[in-house]
């Protein structure tokens, strides 16, 4: 019986890795249905939900299973489109609000990472009590080849790797433990979805076009380079001198140097007025329409010229601008066939997600929640004081 178990969770875990492609069933085995909202109401009602105090504060117990405020607020989650600690992303709410106003700002963003975490515990242990014995050494073997996949993927530098591993809080011995648990917590959720079948090629293209202005459009792109001279800030010899003539007449001289082939980026730190001409006057790439005065006069010209092309002199208001195009970055949408994985990917990470919010439901029906938003008044409590050294 054991043995049978294990062939089915080993099929489930060998179809993940950093993303995993479940497959349902296995074995023989006709697939089950999703997680019944039996299933879930006991899940979040099995294991107790405790408040206990140590030496650092308040500790969350769930399933005997420790979630420090550390752990919460220091090491970095996924937040909108960032990956970052509750702590450095709520900073600037902090420094800039009362006790009380940041509480109300910041407590739901908080409460969905302890939310998650709590899902996160109580999925696998869940996983880990339907896998049934034999299944660790399986485990460690999988977590073990993720180890190395991520040095590999630093070009088996392990100094890097480890360093890597550092800035998310964690070392080899931390991101095993947790590639375990996320591949056995994968491959049970696989299992209990709806039997996995590859989906068509229709309906990959339907969900393309439903979702491709969110998730595939890429916007247009200028990055140049700026020679920004200010009249204002011109060097005059006889103060009767027309400033703006003289910028002029700069202005025309330096063109004369590029063309010439000297140096944009040398020129630009030498006469630039600009705040990036220590850089060379390079600028970050920017969507054209993002360019505020006086500088949205440079989405006009950059239309007339190729990277490499230089456009001036440019003037607008008390500034002279000569740029030279870096790169542009025509906007448009990716094209299906480059994204299809991702498609699908993306259709398996909504099922799963569909799950933890379920059950998050189930939690806050169940569980015992009081101890949980203390925990979460202790851990805004904790990001304030943290982020009071800096205020604004």
């Amino acid at each position: 019986m054991n043995e049978e178990r294990n062939c089915r969770w080993m099929r489930g875990i060998l179809a993940g890795s950093f993303f995993v492609l479940w497959v349902a069933g296995g074995c023989g085995e006709k697939g089950k249905g999703g997680l019944t909202e039996g299933e879930l109401s006991r899940i979040a009602v099995t294991q107790k939900i405790e408040l206990v105090e140590s030496a650092g504060g308040l500790v969350l117990m769930v399933g005997g299973e420790a979630i420090t405020s550390d752990e919460i607020i220091r090491l970095p989650v996924e937040l909108g489109d960032k990956f970052e600690s509750p702590l450095e992303n709520l900073k600037t709410a902090a420094q800039t609000s009362s006790p009380e106003q940041f509480k109300v700002r910041a407590r739901g963003e908080l409460k969905s990472v302890v939310m998650n975490k709590i899902s996160d515990i109580l999925l696998y242990q869940e996983a880990k009590k339907q896998a049934g014995e034999g299944i660790d050494e399986s485990l460690d073997k999988m977590a073990e080849k993720e180890v190395r996949k991520f040095v590999l993927s630093f070009g088996g530098d392990e100094a890097k790797a480890d360093e890597a591993l550092k800035k998310m809080g964690l070392d080899r011995k931390s991101f095993k433990e947790r590639r375990k648990k996320y591949i056995l917590t994968q491959s049970y959720l696989g299992m209990k979805m709806p039997r996995y079948r590859p989906a068509t090629y229709r309906e990959l293209a339907e969900y393309y076009e439903k979702r491709k202005d969110e998730l595939f459009l890429k916007p247009t792109t200028l990055q140049f380079r700026l020679i920004d001279i200010e009249p204002a800030k011109v060097d005059i010899a006889d103060p009767n001198q027309n400033r703006l003539e003289e910028a002029r007449k700069l202005v025309q001289e330096v063109l004369s140097r590029i063309k010439a082939g000297e140096d944009f980026g040398a020129l630009a730190q030498q006469y630039s007025h600009g705040l990036r001409r220590e850089s060379g006057g390079l600028w970050q790439p920017v969507q054209p329409e993002s360019l505020a005065k006086p500088y949205d006069v440079l989405a006009a010209e950059a239309q007339k010229i190729e990277a490499g092309q230089v456009a001036g002199p440019i003037e607008a208001g008390e500034h002279i601008f000569i740029m030279r195009m870096e790169e542009k970055q025509a906007g448009g949408y990716e094209p299906f066939e480059k994204v299809q994985k991702r498609v699908e990917e993306r259709i398996l990470y909504e099922q799963r997600n569909d799950v933890v919010e379920r059950l998050n439901a189930k939690l806050v029906e169940h569980a015992g929640l009081g101890k949980t938003d203390e925990f979460i008044d202790f851990c805004l409590e904790r990001i304030y004081s943290a982020s009071s050294g800096n205020r604004q």
